[in-house]
């Protein structure tokens, strides 16, 4: 009995987790470059059960076997499937079309920078003439930081990422891409980082100008996950309601006798 207040408690807790992934996937559904995330559940490892101490079996303990005790988290996961490409017109907002990455250069509070890489493409241009991000992290070339004369009247970038002003190539957008993307490790927002052990490969998308990549989260598949866990959330909750009765009802006719 006490066996099922352990697999109604973990159920419980499972579902509060993917409830809280689910959570976040909503409030990303309309954040440029985002990717879902996602949850699986495995069973806690196998324990041995034994009779202790039976009458029937000489009063030996003796193996009944084993039992689960319950599920657990096994790991949360990104989605890197691509999302839609929604059109702005706006000359430093891009987007990449198949698979790959920007570079992008941050600096931690402490004045550190180092390498990041995110599929949100909203640029703009400083007053320096550098290509930032919202947050005034740099656009990477291969040059260095992507920089743009500030005088310069049009400015093109192709579908190679090689970046042209007036006619004239300044610069090629720095895109990466690798071998398993389990090697990436999710950081804030939508930057992620290269951990040891990432292994990069040749790029096989293409930089679209004016575009800029939505969200890949449904907010429809997201909201009937959300019923789902909701009623096995529920449904762990009786079981756990219903244990308790029934150990309270145990305690009291055993004290009456």
């Amino acid at each position: 009995m006490l066996r099922a207040l352990y697999t109604g408690s973990t159920g419980m807790e499972t579902e509060q987790k993917r409830l809280d992934v689910i959570s976040n996937n909503l409030a990303n559904a309309t954040t440029v470059g985002y990717k879902k995330e996602g949850v699986t559940s495995q069973s806690f490892d196998d324990v041995l059960a034994l009779k202790v101490r039976d009458e029937s079996a000489m009063l030996t303990d003796s193996k009944i076997g084993t039992m689960s005790l319950g599920v657990k988290i096994g790991e949360v996961y990104t989605d890197y499937s691509q999302g839609s490409l929604r059109e702005t017109g706006n000359t430093y907002d891009l987007a990449i079309e198949g698979n790959g990455f920007f570079a992008v250069e941050t600096t931690d509070s402490k004045g550190n920078t180092s390498t990041r890489y995110t599929r949100a493409g909203q640029f703009m241009m400083n007053q320096e003439g550098y290509i930032v991000d919202s947050q005034g992290n740099y656009l990477m070339g291969e040059s260095g930081r992507l920089k743009v004369d500030t005088t310069a009247g049009e400015v093109l970038i192709n579908v190679d990422g090689s970046v042209y002003a007036d006619g004239e190539l300044v610069d090629k957008v720095t895109v990466k891409d690798f071998t398993d993307y389990n090697y990436l490790k999710k950081g804030a927002g939508t930057m992620y980082e290269a951990i040891a052990g990432a292994n990069e490969k040749e790029v096989s998308g293409l930089v679209r100008q004016g575009f800029t990549e939505q969200s890949n989260v449904s907010v429809v598949s997201e909201m009937v996950s959300m019923i789902s866990i909701s009623r096995a959330y529920e449904a762990n909750q009786k079981v756990i309601q219903s244990v308790d009765s029934t150990l309270e009802l145990a305690v009291s006719s055993v004290g009456k006798i």
